[in-house]
């Protein structure tokens, strides 16, 4: 073993996923999701057979790289991907953990996108690495400067962290920004992880492009709670070369090993040709028909809120014009309001607010109110 690869784990302390988990259960209103309502069971099993043959499903472990069907029908959402290119995994965060787990060294530089889900900038750390941000740019729509990519990239960037859709902007890459980071990341030899649990869950109806394309140092990590509406099944997973998914196999051996053959079964079910473009129309008209809802709302209230038209995502990443602690109105609203939502400084943000608009129309009038309400008082 590397001399360099040592056990650092020293934690950094996750402030999204325990804020979001000690209240999003208890308070009425949630707007700090950032997939859309959750399918019910019911919805997506349909007819009589696919219950029988589910009551009848042995619970017993399963493949633990993923059944065969669902790895294949995983593998038909990328071009030239077959079942060796696919991990399944305990949902998109252990896909993140084994990336970083893999790759990360003592003294490795990882530039990762910002503002973004925090996850892979804490492992980045733990790992004993150094995470440098590459921050997206607000004034022009959350977009890349490919220039910054290549002023901060060195021999030492082991890894070019993305989130595509980005959480929590959602603003998208094009095909021109994918290629310039592979161009940077190929000349110093750096791999790019990508996070693109967000993609399918477009407004406008086309599907973002993904990173993957074969490329040797390209890995993809995905998964069904955000664009499927499925997160209660806990299903992940990683697409990249064989040679380097079968390294995070090994990984994998060591953290869930493999998934529960209940979810391995329903998300099978959830990705086959007809309940994906089901799947897909409906998250699409959940993001179509409440998107105007929460933009009417910002327009309204635009002395106190501003605001980039996400593309994908149900998620809003709003910048408030009030000088006030991000999380300290987050708090306020929890205990004042009953409404949760996510403040910036959790991205590292600090002066902005994620609303999740993927809820039902009702709800998310009746929380957007009470957001309104605390604001006047500010």
């Amino acid at each position: 073993m590397d001399g360099k690869r040592v056990a650092y784990m020293e934690l950094e302390y996750f402030h999204l996923e325990r804020f979001q988990s000690t209240w999003e259960h208890v308070v009425k209103y949630n707007l700090a999701e950032s997939g859309v309502l959750p399918i019910t069971l019911e919805e997506l099993l349909g007819d009589g057979g696919k219950v029988n043959e589910l009551m009848q499903l042995p619970l017993g472990y399963i493949q633990t790289n993923g059944s065969s069907a669902l790895r294949g029908n995983i593998a038909s959402l990328h071009k030239d991907a077959g079942e060796g290119n696919v991990l399944v995994t305990s949902g998109s965060s252990e896909a993140n953990l084994l990336a970083v787990w893999s790759l990360m060294e003592m003294g490795d530089e990882a530039l990762v996108m910002l503002p973004n889900y925090m996850q892979i900038w804490g492992l980045v750390k733990m790992m004993g690495g150094n995470a440098i941000p590459l921050w997206l740019n607000e004034g022009d729509g959350w977009s890349l400067d490919l220039g910054e990519v290549n002023e901060k990239v060195t021999r030492k960037t082991k890894i070019i962290a993305l989130c595509n859709p980005n959480n929590p902007t959602g603003s998208v890459l094009d095909q021109r920004a994918l290629r310039g980071v592979r161009e940077i990341a190929e000349d110093v030899g750096s791999w790019i992880i990508c996070d693109e649990v967000y993609r399918g869950a477009e407004l406008e109806g086309y599907t973002t492009p993904s990173i993957w394309d074969g490329h040797d140092k390209v890995i993809v990590n995905s998964g069904l709670s955000k664009a499927y509406g499925l997160p209660g099944l806990r299903i992940g997973w990683i697409v990249a070369k064989e040679d380097v998914i079968n390294k995070l196999w090994s990984y994998h051996d060591y953290t869930t090993i493999c998934t529960s053959a209940t979810s391995d079964f329903i998300a099978n079910l959830a990705l086959g040709e007809g309940n994906r473009k089901r799947l897909m129309s409906r998250t699409r008209r959940i993001l179509t028909e409440n998107w105007p809802i929460l933009e009417r709302w910002y327009e309204d209230h635009s002395n106190a809120f501003s605001y980039v038209k996400p593309k994908a995502g149900a998620i809003s990443f709003a910048k408030y014009r009030a000088n006030v602690n991000s999380t300290a109105i987050a708090e306020r609203l929890v205990k004042e309001k009953s409404v949760l939502v996510i403040p910036g400084d959790h991205f590292l943000l600090d002066g902005h607010m994620r609303i999740g608009y993927g809820s039902n129309a009702r709800h998310l009038e009746m929380s957007l109110a009470l957001v309104a309400d605390l604001f006047e008082t500010l």
